[in-house]
């Protein structure tokens, strides 16, 4: 009777075993018990993941003999995109690489060079060890590839030249289920978005805005739009609209089409300069009188809710510029300083578009202020450090500034906004005013336009990149020749276009926070013998004392 009893229980175990692989075939479900969470997919990957019908393949470039903290890095990608195949409608492959494994030299430089062709950057890390530093090359990008289409993506968003990578790791898997998300959306959808850079207003050339332009042709259709020649037709093919830098006053016929285009729901990005500095004019002249400009845009952005002040912002925490010291042996001495009016700019945690952004570089950039407009939303982007002063100009400026030291008292001031994001319904420039001449018909009668975006950023170099005077070679956007760093214009950029063209708001994804509990290292260096001693020898002590203290309870138990 027992003997079945004990049958009927391994029987029934056995059936409820079956039932639960049966169940687990037809309903998918994932449990987290982290806090925050970091193991859950939001529904808008999940959504995206559902849609998609074509096969797609992630190959991720990082994988290998890795430090550490990119050890870690990578496990966290590996997990999410694990999530993703689980999630995935359509077959989701997934593979690791490492690029440059068992080559030679030579051969690695031709890979290299293949892989940047195609968008995939290596990045040069200084790893911390025991013996000093050294350096090791490692690619911290993914390629997604769908129907023929391919789309390279950046997972390490913040490098840190120091080596102290915890916290940078930490931000960028925060960032991953963005990249990958929209990545996927991009390459999936098929759908680009037009973006227009004005040209009409003496704004860069080509050269200067190549990463910019190039970069986002990757997702989008980029091109060169003229104000003066466009028709309405063309405004409408546009989903943005980006004017950096212009050096002459619009006119009211070019303001009227950028009018419509915010009354047709379009989305206008203003990287404006108010003052007339330039380091290129202090290096050849020595001096410069800075004076306002006259861009004859100030009545048209105060009605959208902005106000780009005719003022420089000094800053110490600040980009460094290459300054003659002397002349030794023949030779010019050149020695990198601080410049104050390159102002490093600080992304707003608080706002999703730019977090987990690196610093940004500026030039001459001025303070923006927000204007009371109903029905427009305001929220600051870009700020500078708490210790910051303000000039108003005119102003002589000079490079022999750089010797000067600054008070800090006079530079303790509260934070000053650089850039801000307006979302609305913005009022008509136009509403009540006379057609401008060149204007045959009317584009609309709107006095309120359909819900918009816009960013306005007082500076007009932040997306210029540099460029190489010895062959006319454009570099990357944020990097900087003289300092070898790389600085978050561009992924600002893209997080801009991304936000601008894309209906569902996947830059939302960038709330996710993920915690760290990361261990002291001081304490670790202090105290390793201590805790190698309680790791290793203390289990053994236990061990032994349960071995003895079993042998005489059992000699103690039978003895009886």
């Amino acid at each position: 009777m027992k003997n079945n009893k004990n049958w009927l229980n391994i029987i029934v175990v056995f059936l409820i075993l079956i039932l639960l692989n049966l169940t687990g075939r037809y309903f998918f479900h994932r449990f987290d018990f982290t806090a925050d969470k970091r193991f859950t997919l939001t529904d808008k990957t999940k959504n995206a993941l559902a849609k998609s019908q074509k096969p797609i393949t992630i190959t991720v470039f990082l994988n290998g003999e890795l430090p550490a903290a990119f050890k870690r890095f990578q496990t966290s990608v590996k997990d999410l995109l694990n999530d993703y195949k689980a999630y995935s409608n359509a077959d989701l492959k997934v593979v690791f690489v490492d690029p440059l494994a068992g080559l030679s030299v030579a051969d690695q430089d031709t890979v290299i060079n293949n892989l940047y062709m195609h968008g995939i950057e290596a990045t040069n890390l200084s790893v911390k060890t025991e013996s000093g530093l050294t350096q090791k090359l490692v690619y911290p990008m993914a390629m997604i590839e769908s129907d023929g289409k391919e789309l390279p993506v950046k997972l390490f968003q913040n490098l840190d030249a120091s080596g102290n990578y915890e916290d940078n790791i930490n931000r960028s898997i925060e960032n991953l289920e963005y990249v990958f998300t929209s990545g996927i959306k991009k390459v999936v959808n098929g759908n680009n978005p037009r973006i227009g850079f004005t040209e009409a207003n003496g704004e860069p050339s080509d050269l200067e805005l190549y990463d910019a332009i190039h970069t986002l042709s990757n997702s989008y259709e980029v091109g060169r739009v003229n104000l003066n020649t466009i028709d309405k037709a063309g405004l409408d093919k546009l989903k943005m609209m980006v004017i950096i830098k212009p050096q002459q006053a619009f006119t009211e016929t070019e303001k009227y089409k950028i009018n419509y285009f915010v009354m047709n729901g379009g989305r206008v990005l203003w990287s404006i300069d108010q003052v007339s500095a330039e380091l290129d004019s202090l290096q050849g002249k020595g001096s410069q009188m800075v004076f306002n400009k006259n861009l004859n845009l100030d009545d048209m952005l105060f009605m959208y809710g902005a106000r780009i002040n005719y003022n420089i912002i000094a800053d110490k925490n600040s980009a460094e510029i290459p300054v003659s010291t002397g002349v030794v042996g023949g030779q010019p001495q050149i020695q990198l300083v601080p410049w104050l009016y390159y102002p490093i700019l600080l992304p707003d945690t608080a706002a999703s578009l730019v977090k987990n952004l690196d610093g940004i570089k500026a030039e001459f950039p001025s303070t923006v202020d927000t204007i009371g407009a109903k029905g427009v939303k305001k929220t600051y982007i870009l700020t500078t450090s708490s210790f910051n002063k303000v000039f108003n100009v005119p102003k002589l400026f000079s490079l022999q500034m750089v010797a000067e030291q600054p008070d800090p008292k006079s530079f303790q001031n509260p934070l000053q906004s650089a850039g801000v994001l307006l979302e609305g319904e913005f009022p008509s420039v136009f509403a009540g005013r006379p057609l401008p001449a060149q204007i045959a018909s009317t584009f609309t009668n709107a006095n309120v336009g359909k819900s918009a975006k816009m960013i306005v950023i007082g500076d007009g170099d932040i997306f210029k990149n540099q460029v190489v005077a010895k062959d006319n070679s454009p570099l990357p956007l944020g990097f900087d020749r003289y300092t070898q760093r790389t600085y978050g214009n561009k992924a600002l950029l893209l997080n801009i276009a991304d936000y601008f063209t894309d209906d569902d708001n996947l830059i939302e994804l960038r709330n996710k926070e993920v915690k760290i509990r990361l261990l002291d290292k001081a304490k670790i260096k202090l105290e390793k013998t201590k805790w190698q001693i309680i790791n290793v020898v203390f289990p053994l002590l236990v061990l032994i004392f349960f071995a003895i203290f079993q042998h005489y309870y059992r000699k103690y138990k039978y003895a009886k």
